[in-house]
């Protein structure tokens, strides 16, 4: 296999630099100026997350816009650390799932539960459990905030490297196996390269849902008193809370001057690297660009690390042939595997079992299994609200994406564009969501989808973009020399060549959807509060008064709504998608 992306356009763009720092040593200098300052800039600002706390003395976050950039940094500084873990636990999680057939079996519904439960979910049941870790310390908010900040990333980048797993070219998969790679080797060599461009894309995505759950990151309920910490969210929160139109537009434009510069920092350089990875013959003539990247590529220290992590990686790969090489299994072992499914089943079927029982009864002893009716009801109107949105999200979304990801140059532009948009937090948006349904006598019933798809739209988007980008050039080319245009194009080259990255985003967005309602279906801005009917009201309340078992009974609904639509619509479309649709031999 070629991959001319690989030998050319990695030094392509580091040219010019390269030509003109003969000699001269400034780009070594500059990029390592920038490494120290960010690095001060890390240690400054993560000394303030260690400070005395005492739960009966709330803490409040102040509004002067003078504290905006310090606010700004503690935000960011949470998103970095719960990037990186949803980075790892998405690698492991999703290669665990696509090479287990066991594992899948539970893991995969597994995930389905965990990106239904909402990010309120996750802060009732942790916080007190994070806060013992560090009494008297503001770590442990701080730890439930990045632990609620990574449960809004995590789940839809497993589900990209999952899906790049089991959709690996057929000729990828061969070559591991006829070199006999290390299932380490074959991980970093193969698998993921393999998944690099969906995974960064989703990477982006998960930043931009963080955003949008922000508020309720950092507006934590501990024993009844509102703790907030110093962060753009409990900022902006804050300022909606006093009705602060101004306070609410400095927030605003703070969180969009952070998006543009991590946009243009981290993710246009990272974009641009993963294009390397595509499996093409023929290079575009068009490449994704970066200044950043090439500034990096052109100093000589960022390369020496490089080859050092290679190496160190090629040492690991080496002596992690003990834990055996990627090869295929014999039918003698086949048959040993039935059985062991048998005992494996068995054993997940009795901790199902021991689960439910046990949250069953702790519900028929608080309140009666009476408390699962109502929230049984109210998730039938939400889940009428998600399907809604996500056919009109599919409608819209899906030209759009595939409009821009075929061209770098239209990807460059829509990038810092479709950020922004993806992270803006619903709160933010509620002066002027109270002020259209009052004008236009449009209920919040109705409203509250156009919030929702606030949340849950650009999964949708983000992942038909990387689908379309991962295209091969030279089967575009293909297209073009046959002739192949109009609905013939879409029917029989883009929409196969994309769905299998649709369907990822299409059980994101269904997850995201039903996250977002939490906060679509309560709008409260000032004095006015407008409450829609929905499951994600029902668990807003519930949360508000402190009502565990009706918390408890509104996620595990939600859970089932969740499970059963991924059962029964998405699973059958991504099981489509891995067996027609997978870029083969």
């Amino acid at each position: 296999m070629t991959n001319s992306v690989r030998s050319a356009r990695a030094r392509s763009g580091a040219a010019a630099l390269s030509t003109r720092r003969a000699g001269f040593p400034w780009v070594d200098l500059v990029v390592g100026a920038a490494v120290l300052v960010v690095l001060y800039l890390i240690v400054r600002v993560g000394a303030g997350t260690d400070v005395s706390f005492d739960p009966a003395h709330p803490l409040t976050v102040d509004t002067d816009p003078a504290n905006l950039p310090y606010d700004a940094a503690r935000s960011l500084l949470r998103m970095a650390v719960a990037l990186a873990a949803s980075t790892v636990f998405a690698i492991a999680y999703g290669y665990a799932a696509a090479r287990s057939r066991r594992l899948e079996r539970v893991l995969i519904p597994a995930l389905d539960i965990l990106q239904s439960v909402p990010v309120l979910g996750f802060l009732s049941i942790t916080v007190t459990g994070f806060i013992a870790l560090f009494p008297g310390s503001t770590l442990g908010l701080e730890a439930a905030a990045v632990f609620a900040i990574f449960t809004a990333m995590a789940w839809n980048m497993a589900f990209a490297f999952y899906q790049a797993s089991r959709a690996l070219p057929g000729e990828l998969d061969e070559l591991s196996r006829d070199l006999r790679f290390t299932r380490w080797m074959r991980l970093w060599r193969i698998e993921a390269p393999n998944a690099a461009i969906p995974l960064v894309w989703n990477g982006m995505m998960s930043m931009g849902g963080a955003w949008f759950f922000l508020t309720a990151s950092e507006a934590i309920s501990v024993v009844g008193e509102d703790q907030a910490l110093p962060g753009v969210g409990s900022y902006a929160g804050a300022a909606v809370h006093d009705g602060d139109l101004g306070k609410i537009g400095w927030a605003i434009l703070t969180m969009v001057v952070m998006i543009v510069a991590v946009n243009f920092l981290f993710w246009r350089p990272l974009t641009a690297w993963a294009e390397r990875f595509k499996n093409e013959q023929a290079e575009a003539a068009d490449a994704q660009r970066s200044f950043v990247l090439d500034l990096v590529r052109a100093a000589h220290w960022p390369r020496y690390l490089g080859r050092a992590g290679r190496a160190l990686t090629e040492r690991i790969g080496r002596a992690a042939r003990v834990f055996g090489v990627d090869d295929r299994q014999l039918a003698p072992q086949a048959a040993r595997r039935r059985a062991g499914d048998l005992v494996f089943g068995f054993a997940v079927a009795a901790a199902l079992t021991v689960g439910l029982v046990s949250l069953l009864g702790y519900l028929h002893d608080r309140t009666g299994l009476g408390v699962f009716g109502e929230p049984l009801w109210l998730g039938l109107v939400t889940l009428t609200r998600v399907v809604a949105l996500i056919v009109v999200a599919t409608l819209l979304w899906v030209p759009v994406g595939v409009w821009i990801g075929l061209s770098p140059r239209r990807a460059r532009i829509a990038q810092p564009v479709v950020q922004v948009l993806a992270s803006f937090p619903a709160n933010f948006l509620f002066p002027v969501a109270l002020w259209v349904f009052v004008r236009t006598g449009v209920g919040i019933d109705v409203g509250g989808i156009a919030l929702m798809a606030l949340g849950a739209q650009w999964y949708i988007l983000f992942n038909t973009i990387a689908g379309a980008m991962a295209v091969p050039t030279d089967l575009r080319e293909a297209m073009d020399d046959l002739g192949v245009r109009g609905w013939q194009r879409w029917r029989r080259f883009l929409i196969p060549a994309v769905f299998p990255h649709y369907v990822t985003g299409g059980i994101t967005a269904s997850g995201g959807a039903w996250n977002a309602s939490i906060v679509a279906e309560v709008v409260t801005f000032g004095g006015t509060t407008l409450t829609a009917t929905g499951l994600g009201a029902y668990i807003a309340e519930a949360t508000g008064n402190d009502d565990f078992p009706r918390v408890l009974a509104g996620v595990a609904v939600m859970s089932v709504y969740v499970v059963l639509l991924n059962r029964l619509v998405w699973r059958r479309l991504y099981r489509l998608a891995t067996r027609r649709y997978a870029l083969a031999a």
